[in-house]
């Protein structure tokens, strides 16, 4: 059977139409399952068998960002330079490669705080390559024609990863305790590996030129998102709600075992029922777009993701619990909704030569504080409490929206004009 060319729209939709797309998403899926469970079992792990405190817990999501803040920006320049496909194995076998050290230090009786925030900024080096790698490989692989098919199904990926996830490392921590669980991460990312390994279609390499230039490339990524009116305001808005979702994060699992007295599989069911409003957004976002405009769709899903979090500080016990899933549920839903439709306008507006660097350019600036997030959050639940914490992180989200609510680009129903002109490189 003739496999179908990346540029070419399958007759189907992605899932059964392209056999390649659906090795990605199968491969992106499970490496999204191991991912969420490491999200709850290590600051579990760190809580729990290495009594750390709040500022040492919410420490361990600063580490895990940083990599964005140091490296971003030269990882688009270099996956503009190569095929993206091996960079993809190669972040998933490393990341396993680095956690399984967690469980067997552990069983040694030598893991120490530390050393879970050297895994957090290694496997965290890995996740910059593998999601910048991504975006730029994924227009190449199905087409432009069907990229927020495509992006969806792969938050699809993610929302259910985010679901289940929780429950599945609630359970794990509960049965075998935090080390063994993390072995479930170190599975996902060989097997993502093994099935990204197993694409088909032949990646094209990029054309090289002869003088290259990595401050000048990372210098023309960063012009061309700072000129676009529409990646100009989507980056800065999700800078600024980057920021409190990550402070809000690093204190989230603190909050509902110390606070709201829950226990690591309660904790896990609710993450889960929460979740399920992330995959009701992937779902629903081409729909939503459909009938209000993708930009307008990406503006009004900002503004409820900051109303809904003002849900979230009221969780209680009892049917106090009702706020936190609710809320986070609709948060969730409204990120997904967000991120389908911005991303998929944002890959195509860009040329495939700029693809890598426009990917970490916007990554490397809206994901710029995500370490702040986590000294933020260490620090002002130390001070002021958790649940303060959480009331600020829902007005600073609802604040953040203002990027977009005072963009004229994103006002419209649709993007307004031909997509902006990328620099030219200079000789």
């Amino acid at each position: 059977m003739t496999q179908l060319s990346g540029n070419v729209a399958p007759p189907t939709g992605l899932i059964r139409g392209h056999a390649d797309f659906r090795r990605l998403w199968v491969g992106d899926g499970i490496s999204k399952i191991g991912t969420s469970v490491a999200v709850l079992a290590l600051p579990l792990l760190a809580a729990t068998h290495l009594a750390a405190a709040t500022w040492e817990v919410a420490l361990m999501s600063t580490f895990a960002g940083l990599p964005f803040l140091l490296i971003g920006l030269p990882v688009g320049a270099w996956a503009d330079r190569m095929r993206r496909r091996p960079v993809l194995i190669a972040a998933d076998a490393g990341r396993a490669a680095l956690l399984t050290w967690v469980p067997v230090a552990a069983a040694l009786g030598v893991l120490t705080i530390e050393q879970l925030y050297i895994v957090e900024l290694l496997v965290g080096i890995g996740t910059v390559f593998f999601d910048v790698s991504q975006g730029a490989y994924l227009p190449t692989l199905v087409g432009r024609p069907r990229l927020v098919e495509g992006n969806a199904r792969l938050e699809a990926n993610r929302s259910l990863a985010y679901s289940a996830g929780p429950t599945i490392a609630g359970q794990l921590v509960q049965w075998l305790g935090a080390p063994l669980a993390v072995v479930g991460t170190v599975l996902g990312y060989l097997w993502s590996a093994l099935w990204i390994a197993s694409i088909r279609t032949p990646e094209r390499p990029p054309p090289r030129t002869g003088d290259r230039n990595l401050a000048r490339e990372i210098r023309d990524g960063l012009r061309f998102v700072l000129g676009q009116p529409f990646l100009r305001a989507t980056t800065f808005h999700a800078t600024f709600a980057v920021l409190f979702l990550a402070t809000r994060y690093a204190i989230e699992v603190l909050f509902l075992l110390r606070t709201v007295g829950l226990s690591a599989g309660g904790i896990g069911a609710l993450m889960t029922v929460a979740g399920l409003g992330a995959l009701a957004g992937a779902v629903t976002a081409n729909r939503i777009a459909n009938r209000i405009g993708r930009t307008r769709s990406v503006l009004t899903s900002a503004l409820a993701v900051g109303l809904f979090s003002l849900l979230i500080p009221l969780t209680g016990r009892g049917a106090g619990l009702l706020c936190y899933a609710v809320g986070a549920g609709m948060v969730a839903f409204w990120i997904v909704a967000n991120r389908v439709v911005a991303i998929s306008l944002q890959q195509t507006l860009c040329p495939d030569h700029l693809l890598g660097r426009m990917n970490a350019t916007t990554r490397f600036l809206a994901w710029a504080t995500l370490p702040l997030g986590g000294v933020v959050g260490g620090a002002l639940g130390t001070a002021l409490g958790l649940r303060t914490t959480l009331w600020l992180t829902a007005i600073g989200l609802l604040l953040s929206s203002l990027w977009l609510v005072l963009s004229p680009a994103c006002r419209a129903r649709d993007l307004p004009g031909a997509p902006h002109r990328p620099p030219q490189a200079r000789s």
